[in-house]
């Protein structure tokens, strides 16, 4: 596990080792292990690097074996073995244990085609003396992260932070209004777009190519929903079980100390069960839970870890907001408003402390439908049956008259936002649904200037091709396949990468094989959700590894209370920042709305908890980035 950055030169200028450290010391923290340096001629590749696999020879760069080509790598490849042993039956002579030398080897043998070889998380850059061109690949789901910045003169800087980019001195920092009006929607950028107008991301299953100047992108890998295979359902539990099994036991492989996340939910959970039935020792299981009980699943992970006779390790935590919010700034590099981020950034700062690897259950949810949404999707094609007037005059009018409160979260308040969006066409419908501010909210909070630099731009947009891209599927299917593009890696792949990352910790998630999602994938929808139970067949089969009374409960989530945050330690300090005479002056978001969230939710009179944390996020970036 590393961090890499570099750059290549057009028109055969020489590159600037001075700038490539600059670049390179701004990812210490994602491999505080050693370092790497490659420079010849136009070409400059660099590394940091945490040791996990071939502790003592897996130095990089490595190159080829006629030593034309050097890479410089981030991740695991977790069939590297298996790739060995094929590539030696073919000739192949190999130095190290490493998997970094495999993928430069299947490289020199396959070309671009090597990416569809490899089973693990990756994102890796490989030049070519020889062709005088530089390949760029990043793994299928987007769990490595791969920023560029391809300039018009040709040049081409890379790396898997914002700042390596930022200390390249081409580089500039001109803000992406779109990107701005994408992040206001969905808590992040969504890829290809970035903060930056100059930086972009590579997207999960793309590989590029550089050469002369010129780049090329390509996708190598799409799950397909289309082709459905015929099984029972208890041919899917134990075919679940055995394909989550393989995929846990090769993520085992380490040469340091590893253990696991454990929230104590349907995921972390089977994830822990099936380690115990593979290790021979004790499973470490890392918890993490807060003074407020609400946020607390502490209970359930304990029952799990005593199940599997795993060594459970609990870490009670007061989050300290202002403490964190710097460094999830500066890590993050770009808008991020997943509050989530602080409980996994504490958890993996703890969890360091005791081993360098760790297991999670991340990918679950997106690939076997594990939230509520995805039934209200299946609720609402139901709905929808039903004569436009009784819906109308009817049901709507009814459930408008439910009091709800507006400082509570609460079935009746769910219910009323549902009937808001069921009608609207799929993509719209789940929109509505995700977004933190919908078309009118950003209408009423984004400056008339600012809307006229958008250009008619609408965030939806971002949905809309994934939904388009899963109509020979249904509904269900639709949803997970646009999660998995979406939601997945532009927030929650994000949020565990830079917590752990920043922490020096290498997180491993068995459910993001591929393998496991196409077989997902390939599965019935029935089988997946019945009637509108979510994440049906995953919580039978992990109530075969775990007690029931940790399976079958509802879904928490892993938050934290920044609602009463904002009315207590941190009131001050939201005033000082959003109310600052630069927020108010940026000219994107219209003064008085802003004076009237925070002055209504520290009055205790409505909920705009999410909305605010969403514009302090922005707000600390412009400070830290931009300003």
């Amino acid at each position: 596990m590393c961090g890499i950055t570099g750059f290549v030169q057009n028109n055969n200028r020489s590159a600037d080792l001075e700038i490539l450290e600059r670049m390179n010391r701004c990812i210490v923290h994602r491999g505080p292990d050693d370092d790497g340096f490659y420079l010849k001629g136009n070409a400059a590749l660099a590394m940091r690097r945490l040791s996990i696999i071939d502790v003592a020879h897996g130095k990089q760069p490595m190159f080829s074996e006629d030593g034309s080509k050097a890479i410089v790598y981030n991740g695991e490849i977790y069939n590297f073995q298996e790739l060995r042993a094929d590539l030696e039956k073919l000739g192949d002579r190999f130095l190290t244990n490493s998997d970094t030398e495999v993928i430069v080897h299947l490289y020199d043998r396959y070309g671009a085609d090597c990416v569809d070889h490899m089973r693990g998380m990756f994102a890796f850059a490989i030049w070519d003396e020889r062709e005088k061109s530089l390949f760029l690949a990043r793994d299928r789901v987007g769990k490595k992260p791969l920023l560029y910045s391809h300039q018009a003169n040709g040049d081409l800087i890379f790396g898997s932070e914002f700042t390596a980019l930022l200390a390249h001195p081409q580089v500039g920092r001109e803000v992406d209004n779109e990107a701005i009006d994408a992040y206001l929607s969905f808590l992040c950028v969504p890829a290809p777009l970035t903060a930056f107008k100059q930086i972009r991301k590579l997207e999960p299953g793309h590989w590029m190519r550089w050469k002369d100047g010129e780049i090329k992108t390509h996708r190598y890998w799409l799950p397909d929903f289309s082709k459905k295979i015929k099984i029972s359902e208890e041919e899917a539990i134990e075919e679940t079980t055995r394909i989550l099994r393989e995929s846990t036991k090769l993520r085992m492989i380490s040469e340091v100390p590893l253990g696991a996340f454990l929230s104590g939910g349907v995921d972390s959970s089977a994830v822990v069960a099936l380690m115990a039935q593979e290790s021979s020792t004790p499973v470490k299981t890392f918890s993490i839970g807060f003074e407020e009980q609400d946020f607390s699943e502490l209970k359930y992970a304990k029952i799990v870890a005593d199940h599997v006779g795993a060594e459970y390790n609990e870490f009670i935590v007061k989050p300290d907001a202002l403490e964190v919010l710097p460094a999830l700034v500066e890590h993050y590099g770009e808008p991020y408003a997943d509050s989530s981020a602080i409980p996994t950034y504490y958890v993996s700062k703890e969890t360091r402390k005791h081993v360098t690897v760790a297991l999670n259950g991340d990918g679950g949810d997106e690939s076997f439908a594990g939230y509520e949404r995805y039934a209200a999707m299946k609720i609402a094609g139901l709905y929808n049956r039903v004569p436009e007037f009784a819906r109308k005059h009817l049901v709507e009018r009814l459930v408008e008259m439910v009091p709800t409160s507006e400082l509570k979260r609460s079935r009746a308040r769910d219910a009323k936002r549902f009937f808001k969006g069921a009608a609207l066409p799929r993509s719209e419908r789940y929109f509505r649904w995700m977004t933190t501010f919908d078309r009118a909210a950003r209408e009423e909070l984004l400056t008339a200037e600012f809307r006229a630099l958008l250009k008619g731009h609408e965030p939806i947009g971002h949905l809309d091709k994934w939904f388009a891209n899963g109509n020979g599927s249904g509904t269900l299917d639709a949803a997970l396949l646009t999660d998995q593009m979406t939601y997945l890696p532009n927030d929650l792949l994000v949020k565990v990468d830079i917590a752990s990352m920043a922490n020096s910790l290498e997180a491993r998630s068995p459910f993001l094989d591929h393998n496991v999602i196409e077989f997902a994938a390939s599965l019935p929808e029935n089988l997946k959700m019945r009637r509108f139970e979510t994440k049906s067949l995953l919580k039978k089969v992990a109530a075969r590894l775990v007690p029931r009374e940790v399976i079958y409960r509802r879904k928490m989530g892993f938050g934290v209370p920044v609602g009463n945050w904002f009315r207590g330690e941190m009131k001050e300090f939201v005033r000082g920042v959003l109310l600052s005479e630069k927020s108010l002056n940026r000219g994107i978001l219209k003064p008085e709305i802003l004076q009237r969230y925070v002055d209504e939710h520290t009055a205790g009179e409505k909920d705009h908890a999410y909305p605010i944390w969403t514009l302090l996020m922005l707000e600390l970036w412009f400070q830290r980035f931009i300003d």
